[in-house]
This record gives C-alpha cells, sequence and structure tokens, in this order.
C-alpha cells in the first residue's frame, strides 16, 4: 500500500530567495481524491505560475514488486498534465520507508521544509485492499517546530497547525534516499531509473502545446460530454486524439479538482475516470510537443492507451457494481419499507385493542361504583326507616306513660277544661298578657277568686309537651314554700295554672325593669337563703333526688312580701338515691340541658349528672344577686376585684350601705360553688345553707333596728313595695 502526502515547493526563475521558497513547501501524494484537491489547493494557494511542485510520495520497503513503478508512473502522469497545463514544473520525490509519518518528517527537517500540504485520511474509499493509517495526524505531532502542515479535505483545509518557531536560515544537505529525486516532465528509460526531457527548459517553450490543447482538455463538462467535445480542437488533431481516446458513453467531468458523478454518488477508486481521461489527454499533449522523443514517445502513447482501456473497463465494472448496489439498495428500502408499513399496522392494531380494553375497565369501574352507590342509598334508606320506625315507637310510648301519668295525677291537681281557661282569659285577651315564656304565653287570670298566672303551651313546641307533662309530675306532687305552686291543669290544651307572684322574677328586679327601685342587700340576703332552701328540698326528695338543672333568676320568682319560690322545673330530673351526694356515683345523661352560662361545665362536657350541677349554678346566681351584673365571665371579674382589693367596686351601685365584709364572705362562698370540679364545690346542706342563713338572721338583725330607730311603724309584710302594677310571668 502506498500512502502519499502532498508537498508543494514554489519555483522561481530569479533564483537567491525564490530557490529557498521552492524548497521550503512540499506536498506528500497518493493515488486518492485528497490528494489531487491537495496539490490544487497548494497551487492555487501557495504557489505562483512558473514556480516548481514538488510532491513526495512514501513507497512502503514491502511494495518494491516488479510493478510498483509502473503504477507511480501511472500515479505521477496525472499530475504532468496538469503542471503543463498550469506552466508549472513538477519535481517528483519518492522516498522508502514502513513508517510514512516518518519518513516525510525527515525528508523535512533534512530538507528545511517550512510548509507541508497533506490530504485528509480517507477512510471509506471505494474498493481499496487496505486502509491508510492517519498521517495528518502523526505529521502534526511529528513535525519540527518551525514548519506549518495544512491538512487538505474537498478543496479545503480543515486543518493547520501553525509554525511556533522560526525557521533555519541555512537549509541541511539533502538527505540520500533510495531513489533521487526526478524532475516531473521526465520519463523512465527503465524501471527505476528516469530520464529527463526537454520539459526541463524554460515553461514558455511548452506553452503553445498547453494552449493549443487547453480548449480541448477543459471541453467536456457536466453539461457536455466527452464524445461530443472530440469535435472541439482543430482539424489536425482529430487522428491523434482518436488514437489517444477512442469513442465511449459521455462522461460529465469539470476540472482536475472536480467530482465525477457516479450513480448512486457512490465513491469510486481514488482516481476517476474522467480526471484519468483529462490527465491522459494533457500527457498525451505533452507528448506530442516533444517530436524529439521518437520511439519513446511512441512507446508511452502505446501505453498511454492501453491504460485508458484498462480505466474504461475499471470504469464500466465500478459503474455496474454501483447499479447492482443501487439496486440492492432500491430493494433493501422496499422491504424496510414493507416491513416499517407491517410494525406500523401491528402497532396500530395494538393500539386499538388497549383502547378498547381501556374502555371496558371504564365500563367495568363505572358499572361497580353505581352498584355501591346503589347499594349505600339502599342502606340510608334502611337507616331512615329503622329511625323513624324507632321514633314512632318512642312518641307512642311517651304518649302512653303521658297519658298514664296525668291518670295518676288526677286527684293531686284539679283539672280545668278549655272553656274555664277561655273563660278566665277571656279567650285569650292580649290587654290580659303579661309576658312570654319558653313555652308560650302567659295570662293574668282570675279563677275561684284566686289572682293566678295561666301558662300555655305553644302547639309548635314539640319538646314542650315533655316539659310540660315532667312539670305536672314534679310541682303535683310536692308542696314547699319556696317552691311555686300549681293550683291546676288543662292537659289535653297544654295549660298550666299557677298562683300569681307579685313581683315577678328576680331577673327583672335586678335589672330594674319597669323603672322599679332596686332590691337592699337585706333583702337580697334573704333571697339567696330562700333559693338554697327550696332547691335542698328539691336535692331531698323522696324516694329520689331531683335536679333542676335550669336554675337562673329568670326561674325564680318573688312574692309580694320577697318571698323566693322556685319555678320551672320541667328541665328537673330523677337521678338516683346515691347520686345525691357529692362523692357518689354519677348519673349519665345522653344530653345535656340548661341555660349557657349557668350549665355545670362537668355535666356539660361528660354528660354526667348529680346534684352537684345545680351548685355551680346557684354559685353563679349568688354572685348576680350582690353585683346585678351579666352572669359571662362574672366569676372572673370578682376574683380579679378580690384580689386587687377593689371588691367594693363589683358591689351593685344601686346598693349604697353594702356591709362590705359580709358581701364579701357571700362572694367567696358563691365562688366555691362556682368550681370548676365538682369536688372543689361545697355541699348544699352542711355549709351553703348554714352561712346563707346566719346572713339572712343579720340581715333580720338590721331590719329590727332600722324599725326601733325610726318613730315611723312599717308593715312587716310588705317591707318594699313597687310603684304600680308590675308583674312578670312565673
Amino acid at each position: 500500500m502506498y500512502l502519499s502526502a502532498f508537498s508543494s515547493s514554489a519555483s522561481s526563475h530569479g533564483g537567491g530567495d525564490s530557490e529557498a521558497r521552492d524548497s521550503s513547501t512540499v506536498v506528500a501524494v497518493d493515488r486518492d481524491k485528497n490528494s489531487q484537491q491537495a496539490v490544487k489547493w497548494a497551487v492555487d494557494r501557495l504557489l505562483a505560475r512558473g514556480s516548481v511542485l514538488q510532491l513526495v510520495h512514501v513507497k512502503p520497503q514491502q511494495n518494491a514488486e516488479a510493478g510498483a513503478d509502473a503504477e507511480m508512473q501511472q500515479m505521477f502522469i496525472s499530475y504532468r498534465g496538469y503542471c503543463a497545463r498550469k506552466g508549472m514544473q513538477l519535481k517528483e520525490v519518492i522516498l522508502d520507508g514502513s513508517d510514512i509519518s516518518k519518513a516525510i518528517v525527515e525528508y523535512a527537517t533534512s530538507n528545511a521544509i517550512t510548509d507541508i500540504v497533506v490530504g485528509a485520511s480517507t477512510r471509506n474509499t471505494f474498493i481499496r485492499k487496505f486502509r491508510n493509517p492517519d498521517v495528518p495526524t502523526c505529521l502534526m505531532k511529528m513535525v519540527p517546530d518551525y514548519c506549518t502542515v495544512h491538512v487538505i479535505h474537498k478543496g479545503k483545509a480543515i486543518q493547520v497547525k501553525a509554525a511556533k518557531a522560526p525557521a533555519p536560515f541555512t537549509t541541511l544537505p539533502p538527505k540520500q534516499y533510495s531513489q533521487s529525486s526526478i524532475e516531473s516532465d521526465g520519463y523512465p528509460r527503465s524501471r527505476g531509473d528516469w530520464k529527463k526531457i526537454s520539459n526541463q527548459s524554460s515553461p514558455k517553450a511548452n506553452r503553445p502545446s498547453v494552449d493549443r490543447l487547453s480548449g480541448f482538455a477543459k471541453a467536456p463538462t457536466r453539461e457536455r460530454p466527452l464524445s461530443g467535445a472530440r469535435s472541439a480542437p482543430p482539424k489536425d488533431f482529430d487522428d491523434y486524439i482518436d488514437f489517444i481516446a477512442p469513442p465511449r458513453p459521455s462522461v460529465t467531468r469539470s476540472s482536475f479538482s472536480d467530482d465525477v458523478d457516479f450513480p448512486l454518488s457512490l465513491e469510486l477508486p481514488s482516481m476517476d475516470f474522467g480526471d484519468s481521461l483529462e490527465l491522459s489527454l494533457s500527457a498525451s499533449m505533452s507528448i506530442e510537443s516533444l517530436s524529439s522523443a521518437g520511439k519513446d514517445v511512441e512507446t508511452e502513447m502505446r501505453r498511454l492507451r492501453l491504460e485508458l482501456k484498462q480505466t474504461m473497463e475499471m470504469y464500466n465494472s465500478a459503474c455496474k457494481e454501483a447499479i447492482d448496489a443501487k439496486q440492492k439498495a432500491a430493494q433493501m428500502h422496499q422491504m424496510k419499507m414493507e416491513e416499517s408499513k407491517k410494525y406500523q399496522e401491528l402497532r396500530n392494531a395494538e393500539e386499538e385493542a388497549l383502547a378498547l380494553v381501556q374502555m371496558e375497565k371504564a365500563k367495568c369501574r363505572a358499572a361497580l361504583e353505581a352498584a355501591e352507590a346503589a347499594q349505600r342509598i339502599a342502606e340510608l334508606e334502611a337507616q331512615k326507616r329503622l329511625r323513624a320506625e324507632w321514633k314512632a315507637k318512642r312518641e307512642a310510648e311517651e304518649r302512653k306513660r303521658a297519658t298514664e301519668a296525668m291518670n295518676n295525677t288526677d286527684l293531686r291537681y284539679r283539672r280545668y277544661s278549655i272553656d274555664d281557661i277561655e273563660a278566665a282569659t277571656h279567650k285569650f285577651d292580649k290587654a290580659l298578657k303579661i309576658g312570654e315564656g319558653g313555652y308560650g304565653p302567659v295570662y293574668k287570670a282570675v279563677m275561684d277568686h284566686t289572682n293566678v298566672a295561666i301558662k300555655i303551651l305553644r302547639p309548635d313546641a314539640s319538646q314542650g309537651r315533655k316539659q310540660f307533662q315532667q312539670e305536672i309530675e314534679v310541682l303535683s306532687c310536692m308542696r314547699h314554700p319556696n317552691m311555686v305552686l300549681l293550683l291546676g291543669a288543662c292537659p289535653e290544651y297544654g295549660c298550666l295554672v299557677y298562683e300569681y307572684m307579685d313581683y315577678g322574677s328576680l331577673e327583672d328586679r335586678l335589672c330594674r325593669r319597669g323603672k322599679t327601685l332596686p332590691i337592699p342587700w337585706n333583702i337580697r340576703f334573704r333571697i339567696a337563703a330562700d333559693i338554697a332552701t327550696g332547691l335542698l328540698f328539691l336535692h331531698q326528695a323522696k324516694p329520689e333526688p331531683l335536679v333542676h338543672r335550669d336554675l337562673k333568676p329568670a326561674n325564680i320568682l318573688l312574692d309580694h312580701n320577697f318571698v323566693s319560690k322556685i319555678s320551672d322545673v320541667g328541665l328537673a330530673r330523677l337521678v338516683p338515691q346515691s347520686a345525691a351526694a357529692a362523692e357518689a356515683t354519677q348519673y349519665r345523661m345522653t344530653s345535656t340541658a340548661g341555660t349557657f352560662c349557668y350549665i355545670d361545665p362537668e355535666y356539660q362536657q361528660t354528660g354526667m349528672l348529680t346534684t352537684m350541677s345545680d351548685i355551680y349554678s346557684l354559685g353563679i346566681l349568688l354572685l348576680q344577686i350582690i353585683t346585678a351584673r351579666s352572669p359571662m365571665g362574672l366569676t372572673h371579674h370578682v376574683e380579679s376585684a378580690i384580689e386587687r382589693g377593689t371588691f367594693q367596686e363589683v358591689l351593685d351601685p344601686m346598693v349604697t350601705d353594702w356591709p362590705v365584709e359580709e358581701a364579701l364572705v357571700f362572694a367567696k362562698l358563691a365562688l366555691r360553688c362556682a368550681e370548676l370540679r365538682k369536688k372543689d364545690r361545697p355541699d348544699l346542706g352542711k355549709e351553703i345553707l348554714p352561712e346563707l342563713n346566719r346572713l339572712r338572721c343579720l340581715s333580720q338583725e338590721y331590719d329590727a333596728s332600722k324599725v326601733s330607730s325610726t318613730s315611723t311603724t312599717c308593715s312587716s309584710s310588705a317591707p318594699y313595695s313597687f310603684g304600680g302594677d308590675d308583674v312578670s310571668t312565673p
């Protein structure tokens, strides 16, 4: 295998500096297109017309067989014709060596070469037995620092290694190689020997022959085939042209550097047919211009015709192989297209199947969701039906119990008819309406020559019916001075008849509704003792204790003597006997009842009902008696005032003669009753009521001292009166 590097040297006819320049540029060549393009690039870029084109070719030592010289001669023939057309001289240098890059570098070093032009490495050339090593890369690594390397591909410099140091001033004597340098236009006398012929003379001597054939050499182009261009030269050259190039199919080509268009654009051997023909014709023109060659010229002509014939055979063979390759490629392409089409069809079918599967899954999911929804709806309907049946059954049982209770309590209270109620209220005259309770309106009336208060249950009060029956059961079974008296009832229409309380509720009097006078402190102490007495009566009821659950100022009624009575026991509950004590087992309620701010926090949180639940409400009520304030946050305000020493500021300012020390004892007792935990609250019978009775005795002593100190005698039955007829609901 031959590897070539292209080396061009610019020649000058003046000597001196021109000679130095001629020997400073070399081109390394081989049998490939890149070598031809490298030569053209060097001629166009680095050399002037009339210069010497210096080519270097490295011949591996193992390729020194008999046909190697002939191949080298054939390789240089094309460059000779090109130089003849360009008017340049050719210098051929053949080097022996197994390492191509090393041989070129040694030659460049020994001759002080400053520019090396080399073709790019060809890796995929058509019909090559071996691959060349990457010579350009090796050259860039091995050349001296003062040498510049140009790598050419397709007529362009793709890589350039610039020199890093100036060139030496003196050149080394040339190294003796296995074959001496041969002038480019000489011809071999025998194998291994080259004959210098007349082209060593001035280029101007050969210029007429070159100019004479230049038109013919450049005639065949891509627009005009070679067969049509044979008529272009003058008449006296027709026979000579037919001898050099017999008629053949038209081939399109351009100049020396253009590529030949093969079928399928496949890369052919290193030298294409068009370039070979052009170079052969150029060589023929050079031979014709040398009439002194004689028999050597005829021999050379025969050899060139033989080479041209071989080249045509190679070209035809390459065309045939290219056509076969094109057909095979078309068949392969058709097979690939069919396979791609089948694959696409299979893929589309698979996607359709997957889409169907997804649709079926979606339908199944929708069906399952619908079934689950239907099942949930059925369960809800079943639960609603069960609740409705249970509610109806419970209402029936309650009605039955209410009927039995009314039958049992008929002897305990007087039964009034609706006609009696309408007659007493003048058919519920609005002028007789004295208030509005939680159950309904309250009317003042006279029945059996006694002032009474009639409470009418509203028809739309669903919970009122149950509390109405509860109040009848509680009040009809007990009599106590501090419990409101139930005179009778009309169960069919939900009417309750109470004794009439002249001074209304404790809430109205503390708030001074109707512009009434404030209650004196001694009467307030007595009211507190009366409330505690009535509450203890409920807690000691037999056979089971009774918890009021809604103790507040609005449910404490006052008669004309300020005797307080507990009313509205509709929320009262019987608890087991053991639950009466604070330390006993509690009675759990399913739902809490009462008024906000008065409900026991533990009872509200846990539903555990005891008599201590009423003690918390009593504590809030006692604080309101001495402060006349809202129950919201009242315990906090009183505690803060006691801690700051400003307790007197929280007392009702409408009373100016408060006994502060006794009131402070009263307030501390009330705060103990309002403790959050029931175990911290005092006992009603043992601690609360004795202390309140002591304060009531103190108020009685105050009344007695006040009466004795005045000359006017006051009626004990009416120590305090209102201006006008102000009444409220029982």
